[in-house]
């Protein structure tokens, strides 16, 4: 059953690349969604995957060049999550423009979106198992909103909606 708005952000272990070697990102660190939300107020989207065309395009893309728009309303990160490894994500970000601005965190085993009840089987394209594409706002760990798209459409989990939303 998919999480709703009041109900506390579920815990899971994400990947987090922070450093570039000579050729590649560093090993990706773990990190605890319980204590790294914990006292903050977050924005997290989630996508099917680093390097499809709409993550790529407008997904990722709008919440880089809206970054400033939702520090200004109090908003302490902004995190990017897909089921994808941790190395994959921070190379992708770092392709857009987003690496060390918006928080680029891997689901490699989908665990963080089958806790959210957000998996998305796209076995079909070759894709396997993949999140839905996503965004929500949460304050110390409680779901304040959420916006969950359907299928394969991108009209409420962009950044723009989510501004509207905080205000």
């Amino acid at each position: 059953m998919p999480i709703e708005i009041g109900s506390k952000l579920p815990d899971a272990t994400l990947y987090e690349s922070t450093a570039f070697g000579d050729a590649c990102p560093l090993s990706p660190e773990k990190v605890q969604v319980s204590v790294a939300s914990k006292g903050k107020k977050i924005v997290i989207f989630g996508l099917p995957g680093a390097y499809t065309p709409t993550c790529s395009a407008k997904h990722l893309p709008g919440y880089v060049e809206h970054l400033a728009d939702f520090k200004a309303k109090g908003v302490d990160e902004v995190w990017c999550v897909s089921v994808n490894d941790g190395f994959v994500m921070a190379a992708w970000g770092k392709e857009l423009g987003a690496f060390g601005k918006v928080r680029l965190l891997g689901d490699g085993s989908a665990d963080f979106a089958h806790k959210l009840g957000l998996e998305s089987d796209l076995s079909a394209f070759g894709m396997g198992m993949r999140m839905q594409r996503f965004s929500l706002y949460v304050a110390d760990g409680v779901i304040k909103q959420l916006n969950v798209e359907q299928g394969g459409k991108f009209e409420v989990s962009d950044a723009e909606t989510m501004l509207k939303q905080l205000s």
